[in-house]
């Protein structure tokens, strides 16, 4: 198994470093590289980001990854030990444009599974190791870690109206994807090969809504797809998410399932 893990940040320089060092001490088995993604952001993060390309390492080298357009440029991956690799973007895309830039420079660097670590810190890198032992016995295609699936979404500080929100828009969900899954809002993804290979990212939002896109598009193409408790999270970290905003698009996302978009 050769695992990426895609690390989208914007204005993250406060947690980013504590982030990648918690994730190189976990150690997750078959990790060969991190991929973090400056999305246009204001603040030092991509300075942070370089220093921790060179980290425990004399070879490093970071990348820019530029977007001309609507084109950008294809990084071509060091291997490094560690391998830390960063893509800077000039402009703010959005999350899931952050996403689809890391995720297409993992599969051009030979992973064959992929996770999402925010540059947060929200979710726990700690917690990678559990998902990939479920994705392996399981045998899914794609994992989502539930906040809700261990009970302590409230404790782990989700402030109520998104408690609420999410068990709201979670039962339509439901019913919609024919997923008995508890948590359809979380970031934290595990990409099996399958996935990596069939889900179309470049089709999909360059907002927030992408994670819930790739479920759509991985159960519209009959992929396994399931879920695995992991630690909620909430601190100092700054949301960058309008919560009307993104539930409607979250029922955009549903009606065009329904409809067949996904395919």
């Amino acid at each position: 198994m050769s695992l990426w893990v895609v690390v989208p940040a914007f204005n993250a320089a406060r947690h980013l470093t504590g982030v990648i060092r918690r994730l190189r001490v976990a150690n997750p088995p078959g990790l060969e590289g991190v991929v973090i993604v400056d999305d246009g952001s204001r603040d030092n993060t991509a300075a942070v980001a370089r220093a921790l390309t060179t980290e425990n390492s004399h070879s490093a080298r970071s990348l820019a990854g530029t977007r001309p357009g609507t084109r950008e440029s294809a990084p071509h991956l060091p291997r490094l030990n560690p391998r830390v690799t960063l893509i800077i973007r000039d402009r703010n895309g959005g999350y899931g444009a952050a996403m689809k830039t890391g995720l297409r420079a993992a599969r051009e660097a030979g992973a064959t599974v992929a996770a999402s670590v925010h540059a947060d810190g929200q979710y726990s890198p700690e917690a990678l190791t559990g998902l990939l032992a479920t994705l392996d016995h399981r045998n899914l295609d794609l994992v989502q870690g539930s906040r809700i699936a261990g009970g302590e979404a409230l404790s782990g500080g989700m402030p109520f109206y998104k408690y609420a929100g999410n068990w709201l828009l979670n039962q339509m969900e439901r019913r919609v994807f024919t997923l008995p899954m508890t948590d359809f809002h979380s970031g934290y993804l595990v990409y099996g090969a399958r996935a990596l290979a069939e889900v179309p990212f470049d089709r999909l939002s360059d907002s927030f809504d992408f994670d819930m896109e790739v479920i759509a598009s991985a159960r519209a193409r009959g992929l396994a797809v399931g879920e695995a408790p992991i630690p909620t999270r909430y601190a100092d970290e700054i949301s960058h998410l309008n919560p009307l905003t993104y539930g409607m698009r979250v029922l955009r996302v549903m009606w065009r399932f329904k409809r067949g978009a996904y395919v």
